[in-house]
């Protein structure tokens, strides 16, 4: 029997490659959120109601001190508006 002749792989058989691997670059940090975005985002919460996806941004975007601030400056307006109003009702009564 004769030796049979080293075996190559057949012309069509895919040669493999090295795959490259992506490189781990950090992503960029996402960018804050605008004054109006962190009132939006106040304002919808006092009443409750928030879309998870928008929720979701807003915890990367929106920092807790802004919230904070933001809250308790709507907070103060919402008491002042109160107070005016009930004045207006008690003057407008003859009280």
């Amino acid at each position: 029997m004769p030796d049979p002749a080293p075996s190559t792989p057949p012309a069509s058989a895919p040669t493999s490659t090295p795959v490259p691997e992506p490189t781990s670059t950090p992503s960029p940090a996402p960018a804050t959120a605008t004054f109006l975005q962190v009132c939006g985002a106040v304002f919808w919460s006092f009443f409750g109601v928030r879309k998870g996806r928008a929720m979701a941004q807003d915890a990367v975007t929106i920092r807790p001190l802004h919230v904070i601030v933001v809250g308790l400056l709507a907070g103060a307006v919402f008491i002042a508006t109160l107070l005016v109003i009930v004045r207006l009702v008690l003057r407008s009564a003859g009280a």
